[in-house]
């Protein structure tokens, strides 16, 4: 099964993935990692992150471009977080896609996945709802983001969104 979970900041739509993963009877756990720590404040985050997923049995894997190269163990339940970090990582890191490769990249490293779960949560970040105008890389890193998201939605099996906490499912049903 293949969920994508859409939201804005702080809407709790990374919980609610978890919860999903955490609900799946598949096993072991995934969690697949894309912010790529850039100063001790970032480093700081990802092992406080690190260390709450241990708890809940969570494998995590880092991965902050190539996601086709993710190869996991056994199959199991995965959870991808997230696609805006992603996209600024093969858009703008040094080991990233660039802007000619970075759709692709994020696209076919998530169907890479898909052949290796037996449920896949995606999360990504609802992008439009902020404002309509703005400068160029930041205007371009937003249609790479809500393009995936596009991509991502038809080929899932269910898409919701979280708003304040609350799930709104626009293909599938909560299950």
């Amino acid at each position: 099964m293949f969920t994508l979970v859409i939201g804005g900041s702080a809407s709790g739509k990374s919980e609610y993935a978890e919860g999903l993963v955490l609900a799946s009877p598949h096993r072991p756990r995934y969690y697949i990692a894309t912010m790529e720590p850039f100063d001790g404040e970032g480093r700081a985050r990802v092992a406080k992150h690190r260390a709450m997923r241990a708890e809940k049995d969570f494998e995590t894997v880092e991965r902050y471009t190539g996601l086709a190269s993710v190869r996991l163990p056994r199959r199991g339940a995965a959870l991808l977080e997230c696609v805006g970090n992603l996209a600024a990582n093969e858009l703008y890191s040094p080991g990233g896609a660039g802007e000619a490769g970075a759709f692709s990249a994020i696209v076919d490293g998530v169907g890479a996945l898909l052949s290796q779960c037996g449920d896949l949560i995606v999360v990504s970040n609802e992008v439009f709802t902020g404002g309509d105008r703005y400068a160029g890389e930041t205007q371009h890193y937003l249609r790479l983001v809500a393009e995936v998201n596009r991509a991502l939605a038809r080929r899932a099996d269910r898409v919701c969104e979280v708003v304040c906490g609350l799930p709104q499912y626009y293909k599938g049903a909560a299950g």
